[in-house]
């Protein structure tokens, strides 16, 4: 993927967040944090979020096609 693909995708992500009302008050969440986490081999993209009016936490995961399998193995080693 390019550079510009992957900035597509992870725009895609925060578009899917901030289109997800929080399930308790309906408010807007706020992405908190994000990381790569390896679920089954498979990298995602992890990303916490706090709803701005209740403070209630979800946490969202997307698949990270743009983790290059290289990069995969060596955050594999560093995991384990």
């Amino acid at each position: 993927m390019t550079i510009k693909e992957i900035m597509k995708y992870i725009e895609s992500e925060y578009s899917v967040i901030n289109d997800t009302p929080c399930e308790i008050c309906g408010g807007e969440y706020i992405a908190e944090n994000l990381e790569i986490d390896i679920i089954d081999d498979v990298p995602y993209d992890m990303c916490t979020c706090i709803c701005s009016s209740c403070g209630h936490e979800k946490l969202f995961e997307f698949y990270a096609p743009f983790i290059e399998e290289n990069n995969l193995k060596k955050a594999k080693n560093i995991l384990n």
